[in-house]
């Protein structure tokens, strides 16, 4: 039986900082990993299902987003991964797949579902004011909506509940007590799975 490559999750809500942490790590793990962006992978798919749904173009969010694209989203980044992962090279994936990190028996399953074997979770931890502040200064229209219902968008990336899967913290508020390069670091020095 094969045993399938290393996989790493990024996780954590829009604005926390995921896309930093993951070219962190891919700068640090040898061998480095295929990254599997979600906005990389599926920007351009989700633009053009929302136009030809008639929904708003900054639409990310909801029953709607949840039910005709995002289930797709992931579920082609979890048929990549393993994929991938099956021929011997590590992926990581980033996105913030809030329901499967904090739901224990989600997480279990969608680990199955990438290949099995080492899937490490590394969770960007983030507040209200950092989160504000990042999405209004990368202006992106995706975040508009975001932005408009704040409190809503806060309480759907249940902010304030470390994970319910094995993980690892990264703490990139803005007030955060260690520069984000020695966390990361240091989480590459463990080198050891924790789930």
């Amino acid at each position: 039986m094969n045993v399938s490559a290393p996989a790493w999750v990024v996780a954590g809500p829009p604005g926390a900082g995921k896309s930093t942490v993951a070219a962190l790590l891919l700068g640090a793990l040898k061998p480095a990993p295929a990254l599997l962006d979600k906005d990389t992978m599926y920007a351009p798919f989700a633009a053009a299902i929302l136009a030809s749904g008639g929904r708003p173009h900054g639409e990310r969010e909801g029953p709607w987003y949840d039910e005709h694209i995002k289930v797709h989203e992931y579920a082609g980044m979890t048929a990549t991964a393993r994929e991938i992962r099956s021929h011997g090279c590590p992926v990581l994936l980033s996105g913030p797949f809030t329901g499967q990190i904090h739901d224990a028996r989600q997480w279990q399953s969608w680990a199955a579902e990438l290949g099995g074997g080492t899937v490490r979770l590394v969770w960007v931890a983030s507040d209200e004011a950092t989160l504000r502040q990042r999405l209004a200064a990368r202006g992106l229209a995706r975040d508009a909506a975001k932005l408009a219902d704040f409190e809503r968008f806060c309480a759907s990336m249940r902010l304030g509940a470390e994970p319910a899967a094995p993980h690892v913290t990264i703490d990139n508020r803005l007030a955060a007590a260690a520069p984000l390069q020695d966390q990361v670091a240091a989480l590459v020095a463990q080198d050891q799975p924790i789930g």
